[in-house]
């Protein structure tokens, strides 16, 4: 984490891919088979993961639920919408072999999920009747040098991803593929984004496109329709398919897998991550929510202009609602110090399962829309852990005054918005 201490001049990278991309496929079958079951049973528990390889796609994992989905026909719809619908394509959802092996929750964990270590204390509360999925470390992660309160690389990354799907769905460069990358380096000079060094995309394409054709369809139409003019100069290095070639893709060219993205899904690297991934997973397991929340905290924090650059950690242990650990990381922009912020972060937010998926209300189906260019910073999506309605409480709690609140609400780049 150095480098958000540096005050010089650093490069940082971050990577995107295509909703065709063989992981990503996988990401969003799951995801898709979690939302069928939390449709029908709010309270299922569902831990699903998909591999995807040449001509097969196989899910496996636990699901305890009343539910009854038609899990096969769901997985080849998923498949349909992304694009594979022909095997030189790199897959097809009609004519693949599709496996299920489905068991329910293990009545060891489902017992320490069910009635968490702490509701069978005296006195315990509601919202102790949950306990966590599983132990594990989650982290949250806010800064203000993009109106999303994100990094800029991975930002600009999911953007050209997202213009790659864009541009092949509306036909408007129909010889493009389902899958493929993308990678964007950017410059920072004393800790602030000040230029693009490197734009890096890898696009799948029909046999008959040359490379030269490619790279200037996808500056045009791609790089220039999503990246600003101002980050874009003279000493751009740009790369497209630096193999040459990207015929041969999807799941016949390299296997997919449920999470094997979690970087891409959270903050380019830019920030730290615990290790779980978030797809195919229901709001009891605390890889996913837990991280939500998290996300949550840090984004309130750095809205409320607390700090310029927010990363917050949680760990649980399996089946006790409370976390077992709490520590809010400023990288010394904070306002005040992290001890100070720790603690205000207690005071404010209820970090336990069951207040999580109840304050962000997480039992919907709400989750393939995020399977594919990230969890965070989702501004075409409306997700309840993108929003900023605690800003003002975090500011009282604080204890600025009035023009204090005035000062930090315009310094901050969303005004404070959902106040």
């Amino acid at each position: 984490m150095t480098h958000l201490r540096a005050g010089g001049r650093f490069v940082f990278t971050s990577e995107s891919v295509t909703e065709g991309h063989p992981d990503k496929l996988a990401d969003q079958i799951s995801d898709a088979i979690l939302d069928a079951y939390l449709e029908q049973d709010p309270a299922a528990r569902v831990a699903v993961e998909v591999l995807l390889t040449r001509g097969l796609a196989l899910v496996a994992g636990e699901v305890t639920t009343s539910a009854v989905i038609d899990l096969r026909r769901l997985v080849r719809r998923t498949i349909t919408d992304v694009g594979y619908t022909r095997a030189e394509l790199g897959f097809d959802a009609e004519r693949c072999a599709l496996l299920t092996s489905i068991d329910e929750q293990s009545p060891d964990i489902a017992r320490g999920v069910d009635t968490a270590l702490e509701a069978r204390e005296a006195g315990a509360g509601d919202a102790d009747t949950i306990g966590a999925g599983d132990q594990g470390m989650v982290f949250g992660f806010a800064c203000d040098e993009t109106p999303e309160f994100m990094p800029m690389p991975i930002v600009l990354a999911h953007r050209l991803a997202r213009r790659l799907a864009e541009v092949r769905h509306r036909k408007i460069l129909p010889y493009l593929r389902p899958d493929g990358k993308t990678q964007v380096t950017v410059e920072y000079a004393g800790g602030r984004p000040v230029r693009v060094d490197t734009v890096l995309i890898s696009a799948q394409h029909e046999p008959d496109v040359s490379l030269e054709t490619l790279q200037d369809d996808l500056y045009k139409r791609v790089v220039r329709q999503v990246i600003p003019p101002e980050l874009l100069g003279g000493n751009l290095c740009y790369l497209v398919n630096p193999t040459g070639r990207f015929v041969l893709g999807g799941p016949q060219a390299d296997t997919g897998l449920t999470g094997r993205k979690i970087i891409v899904d959270t903050y380019g690297s830019y920030a730290r991550h615990g290790g779980g991934s978030f797809s195919g997973k229901d709001p009891t397991k605390v890889d996913r929510s837990g991280a939500y929340a998290l996300r949550y905290v840090a984004k309130n924090l750095v809205a409320a202009g607390l700090a310029r650059v927010c990363e917050v950690q949680v760990a649980y242990a399996i089946g006790m609602a409370r976390p077992v650990s709490l520590l809010v990381d400023t990288f010394g922009t904070g306002v005040a110090p992290d001890a100070e912020l720790t603690q205000l972060v207690r005071r404010c937010f209820d970090l336990r399962p069951a207040s999580i998926i109840r304050d962000l209300d997480l039992r919907r189906p709400i989750y393939r829309q995020t399977a594919v260019y990230g969890h965070f910073g989702r501004s075409d999506l409306d997700l309840p852990w993108e929003r900023t309605d605690r800003v003002g409480e975090l500011r009282r709690e604080a204890g600025l005054t009035s023009a204090e609140q005035v000062a930090v609400s315009r310094a901050s780049p969303a005004g404070g918005n959902g106040e």
